[in-house]
């Protein structure tokens, strides 16, 4: 199910409100969205929240606004001011594409002191309203795309396309920094998770049971394999199969539209990892 979530509510919020809507208790999303934040929500149902993890690194897109001239501790808007500065008003459209661009590529990012990476068995930003130094670790993220869309006084707009796992309050952060002025991240709406976006989306308020898509659409992005009754019943009981075809890496076992495990592959056997063949 995909939902539009909107700003304020938590994505908690949203998993209540679907669980009500639609009445099962087992609902879930991949990625989450902050509260300040609003946009797609790729929700998961019932025995499909054990698809989750594919999700996971997922390329997403995003619109929003960066604002020059004021750093927050959490980076975003909802944190309190640490520095201001007027350098700002002396750059031009052209000197923050160029920082843009330089921000673009595969490279090390720094989390924000506040989000929900756990630290000896703790939220970060637990630690953080603790005023608790917090050592988080760089990680390996890509910007595929970074883009200025507008520029009112201090605020820029953008739309940015990024690899599964990168802050984008921590790209705003970094932007802030290129540019010599500081800044924190003040809007931001996801548009789109890997090949679903949220044109698509049913607002939250408007949830029903048939906005429930199968289960096969959240894993599309892998390979499938067609396989038959025979197979069906050995995966049913955890059991690999083995087909005609030399694959490798995870794949989608499939009968017609049904979605039936994800295995992985090695050569002509498969390996059940999640099986939802009943």
């Amino acid at each position: 199910m995909l939902v539009d979530k909107p700003a304020g509510p938590t994505s908690h919020d949203v998993v209540d409100v679907v669980r009500r809507a639609i009445g099962v208790r087992r609902v879930g999303h991949t990625g989450t969205l902050d509260p300040f934040a609003s946009g797609l929500l790729v929700m998961v149902v019932g025995r499909a929240t054990r698809l989750a993890r594919y999700l996971v690194h997922q390329r997403k897109r995003y619109t929003g606004i960066v604002r020059l001239g004021t750093t927050t501790d959490s980076d975003d808007r909802t944190g309190e001011v640490t520095a201001t500065s007027e350098a700002w008003t002396g750059l031009t459209q052209d000197d923050v594409h160029r920082a843009m661009a330089a921000l673009v590529g595969a490279g090390r990012q720094r989390p924000p002191a506040f989000s929900a990476k756990k630290i000896g068995g703790r939220r970060a930003y637990e630690l953080a309203r603790a005023g608790q130094a917090i050592p988080l670790a760089d990680v390996e993220v890509e910007i595929l795309s970074f883009s200025f869309t507008s520029m009112d006084g201090p605020d820029v707009g953008f739309d940015v396309l990024v690899s599964g796992g990168t802050y984008i309050r921590s790209l705003a952060r970094d932007l802030g920094t290129r540019l010599g002025c500081g800044a924190h991240l003040a809007e931001l709406r996801r548009t789109e998770l890997g090949r679903f976006a949220v044109r698509d989306a049913c607002p939250a308020d408007a949830v029903v049971p048939r906005a429930v898509r199968p289960p096969r659409e959240l894993v599309q992005h892998l390979d499938a394999v067609a396989v038959g009754e025979a197979e069906r019943d050995l995966l049913r009981h955890g059991r690999a199969i083995t087909v005609e075809a030399t694959l490798s890496g995870t794949v989608a076992i499939t009968s017609g539209e049904e979605l039936l495990a994800i295995a992985e592959a090695h050569g002509h056997e498969l390996t059940p990892r999640v099986v939802l063949a009943t």
